[in-house]
């Protein structure tokens, strides 16, 4: 049994607008990015505050600027295990020069020279058999649609057809999801 789990994408960024894959490549949060960063605080606010559970970010630079904005003076943890996949040769490069064809999810995971679709899985199951109480991990949208899904008992194509929302949390307890909003 995993325990509780709140799991938040980081914001939008400048190379979300330009469609360009990012993968383990960063560029800043956009306006809206922050405004993401500030609806996810508001919804994590009462949360953080009764739960104290441990919180987990991707070392990326959008992640940890999510983090900074939701977590506020709380501490948070870097886990390069929270990383987004790696894309190889396309990192940097725009999806529709790169990708014909592919979805989103798929073309991350058949970058050339990238990680895949197996080592992101891999990477997933071992941090999911670190966490050893309630746990807030911000991290990024691929990553996050394998470790839903992970959780949710989903075959790749399910799991690849997950929503995919930044501002927004999705709360995994007892094998279910539900996504928290704003009001």
């Amino acid at each position: 049994m995993l325990p509780e789990i709140w799991f938040l994408r980081h914001g939008e960024t400048e190379w979300n607008l330009e469609g360009r894959i990012q993968g383990r490549r960063d560029s800043p949060l956009t306006a809206r990015g922050h405004a993401h960063a500030a609806s996810q605080a508001r919804i994590m606010a009462p949360i953080l505050t009764r739960e104290r559970p441990a919180i987990r970010v991707s070392p990326l630079g959008r992640a940890v600027e999510t983090a900074r904005v939701v977590c506020g003076a709380m501490p948070f943890t870097t886990d390069p295990n929270l990383a987004e996949i790696h894309c190889g040769d396309w990192e940097g490069r725009l999806r529709t020069e790169v990708a014909r064809g592919l979805d989103g999810f798929e073309a991350y995971c058949a970058a050339p020279n990238g990680e895949g679709f197996d080592g992101l899985a891999a990477r997933v199951n071992s941090l999911l058999g670190s966490l050893d109480g309630p746990t807030v991990l911000i991290a990024h949208g691929i990553l996050g649609k394998v470790l839903r899904g992970t959780v949710l008992g989903l075959e790749r194509p399910r799991l690849a057809a997950l929503e995919n929302g930044q501002g927004c949390v999705y709360h995994l307890k007892d094998g279910v999801e539900s996504r928290l909003d704003a009001s």
